[in-house]
């Protein structure tokens, strides 16, 4: 179970983006659960400059097979150009954790 689970993370520019965000993924049940963290900065290199922006970040539960709907969604909710989306797969957890985001984020076809 805990390979077809996966931890995608991404940041958005404020709370209220990153909200609207978490809130369509688990209301089209493409995540169980979305946490948002405390505003952060980062830093980077865009476009051959040095760039700092503080960002929401989220922590989003989902399985491999959500993982293709989910990234298009953020897609589509994203308002940068190029979003940060990085999913990682869940080695190990808590199996009745793990089974609850398999089953939130099944959808019926």
């Amino acid at each position: 179970m805990s390979s077809d689970i996966l931890l995608v993370i991404s940041n958005f520019p404020d709370h209220a983006c990153a909200t609207t965000a978490a809130e369509a993924l688990v209301e089209a049940k493409l995540a169980a659960c979305v946490n948002i963290l405390p505003a952060c900065t980062s830093i980077y290199r865009w476009e051959g400059k040095i760039e700092h922006a503080n960002e929401v970040p989220l922590l989003i539960k989902t399985t491999r097979a959500a993982y293709p709907q989910l990234e298009s969604a953020l897609r589509e909710l994203h308002p940068y150009e190029l979003p940060e989306i990085i999913a990682v797969s869940v080695a190990a957890g808590l199996p009745a954790y793990l089974n609850w985001v398999a089953q939130e984020t099944q959808t019926k076809d």
